[in-house]
């Protein structure tokens, strides 16, 4: 899977990387994302500050969603900050809360609020 920006999207700005995940997060797939997120995050090095996840097109996540993200977040570089963006009204955010997720990952209903936090 390769991450390509929208380019009606707000672009990434200095020292801020955000990647669209797929539609279907799952055990199918969760396992061979992460070393694909990981690797876009080593590649910025020190320059990292942020990290956003971008969930708005994904209909469906189950547990393994919830791993990755926090697998992802645990990988960081010491002092980068992860944020999520959902929908607030789709699967994702309603899994993110009901497995508190949110209260460790802040989750953002707006792309352009969470690349600019």
């Amino acid at each position: 899977m390769t991450f390509f920006p929208n380019p009606i999207e707000p672009p990434d700005l200095p020292g801020r990387v955000r990647l669209t995940l797929p539609a279907e997060i799952d055990f199918g797939n969760a396992e061979q994302l992460l070393p694909l997120i990981v690797s876009e995050t080593r590649a910025r090095g020190d320059r990292l500050q942020v990290l956003v996840l971008d969930l708005t097109a994904t209909r469906f996540m189950d547990s393994q969603g919830v791993r990755l993200i926090n697998d992802v977040r645990h990988r960081l570089r010491s002092g980068a900050r992860m944020r999520l963006v959902a929908r607030p009204d789709g699967v994702a955010s309603r899994v993110l809360e009901l497995t508190g997720l949110r209260r460790d990952v802040p989750v953002y209903d707006n792309l352009a609020e969470a690349m600019a936090s």
